[in-house]
């Protein structure tokens, strides 16, 4: 009896084993080369905006309505569809309002920027002095029949004013002075009346916004030592002074050690994480909105979401912002306008920074300091500005010249196609 050789046996079993690797190769490199073609495309950064965009919010209404049901049917009278229905209202003001601002032109943008910046100190002022206090947190203010937070408006003017400046500025920025001045201080402004008022994660954000877009100016890296050194002793001397801060960050690390006390909220937000699995639980089947979970529409609905759409829910999430925060910069990166550029930036890090400062905190990476998930979480005075942000950003996309250009072929070649008919 003879035994194979083998080295004769392996190549025998080759021919069959090379085609599919030779297949599967080829097939990935198809599959790569036909993204990197579409991602080349002028118009995909304004597609993928709206596309993302369009998702978070439907996202947004299906979680709210979901994790307000318990909360509303308790607090309206049995309906429980009134919080989403608030919720729709605002998506159906902000859309048209969105709308608006794509297509306003930048002459009128930078025309409204310094009275916004003004409106928005003035907005803060009061509310530092005569806001409404939530959770220790006077970021509240009553206009007559309403509530805004004004610190949500502020977010897009500061924003839109500081990249005014800049854009201003551009070809002086090489010198510290001007990258400092008048931007630095208007921010630090607006930063310290929302401290007066105790909102430490807003506070954060504005920092976050300014050392950003700091960064974009080409600010020296020894200072953003200094400057991050600085932010990092001004948060801990804020939470020095409030025992209701000490609370939470002592309490952050781990949930479970005051969990009947200041560790109630996180702890239940990372029970309903853990409980969705993969696919999670479906949609309504959430256990924590029923009383365990506070504020489970609002700060906390993406623990709500971990819940109900498990893993995979999560992940859609995260992955629609790294989609918005991609796009964003690539029209920052493309274009020639310095105002374009700087406002875009600014966007990108205060709607993504925000989100994973809300991410972050359900998941006690962070301690609870009460910021909204942008697009997904309940509330009109946050969501309209966002929607603003985000209009305007979709505005600069579609009127990059390549993609203007490509809009203009598409609409003549459906005017021709109208006409042979």
């Amino acid at each position: 009896m003879t035994t194979a050789n083998p080295e004769e046996t392996a190549g025998a079993a080759s021919p069959e084993r090379l085609p599919l690797r030779a297949w599967a190769g080829s097939w990935l490199s198809h599959r790569l080369t036909t993204l990197q073609e579409a991602l080349e495309r002028p118009l995909t950064s304004y597609y993928l905006l709206l596309g993302a965009s369009a998702l978070l919010l439907v996202i947004g209404l299906i979680m709210v309505m979901s994790a307000s049901s318990v909360y509303a049917y308790h607090y309206y009278n049995g309906d429980s569809y009134a919080v989403v229905k608030k919720q729709l209202m605002w998506v159906l003001l902000g859309l048209p309002v969105a709308y608006l601002a794509s297509r306003m032109s930048q002459r009128w943008i930078r025309r409204l920027v310094w009275p916004a910046y003004v409106l928005s100190l003035g907005l803060l002022l009061m509310t530092a002095f005569m806001g409404i206090s939530v959770y220790g947190n006077k970021n509240w203010l009553a206009l007559g029949p309403i509530q805004i937070q004004p610190s949500e408006i502020a977010k897009l003017a500061l924003v839109l004013w500081a990249g005014h400046i800049y854009a201003l500025k551009e070809r002086r920025l090489r010198s510290v002075h001007h990258m400092i001045m008048p931007v630095v201080p208007g921010l630090l402004l607006a930063t310290m009346l929302v401290l007066v008022g105790h909102d430490l994660g807003t506070a954060l954000v504005f920092g976050a916004i300014l050392l950003g877009l700091l960064w974009v100016v080409g600010f020296p890296s020894k200072w953003f030592v200094i400057a991050l050194l600085v932010v990092g002793s001004a948060a801990l001397f804020f939470v020095g002074i409030s025992h209701e801060r000490q609370v939470r960050i002592e309490n952050f690390l781990n949930p479970f050690k005051d969990f009947q006390g200041a560790g109630w909220q996180a702890g239940h937000g990372l029970y309903a994480l853990s409980s969705g699995g993969w696919f999670g639980e479906g949609i309504g089947a959430s256990r924590q909105k029923w009383g365990q979970l506070p504020e489970a529409h609002t700060d906390f609905i993406f623990a709500v979401l971990g819940e109900e759409l498990g893993l995979v829910g999560t992940m859609l999430v995260i992955g629609l912002f790294v989609v918005l925060a991609y796009a964003a910069i690539r029209v920052a990166r493309q274009t020639s306008d310095p105002f374009v550029r700087y406002v875009t930036f600014g966007v990108v890090v205060w709607l993504v920074g925000q989100a994973v400062i809300n991410i972050g905190m359900v998941l006690a990476f962070l301690p609870v300091i009460g910021i909204p998930l942008p697009l997904v979480s309940y509330g009109g005075s946050a969501l309209l500005p966002s929607l603003v942000a985000l209009g305007l950003v979709i505005g600069f996309a579609r009127r990059e010249p390549e993609a203007a250009e490509a809009l203009a072929q598409r609409k003549r070649s459906r005017s021709a196609g109208v006409s042979a008919r």
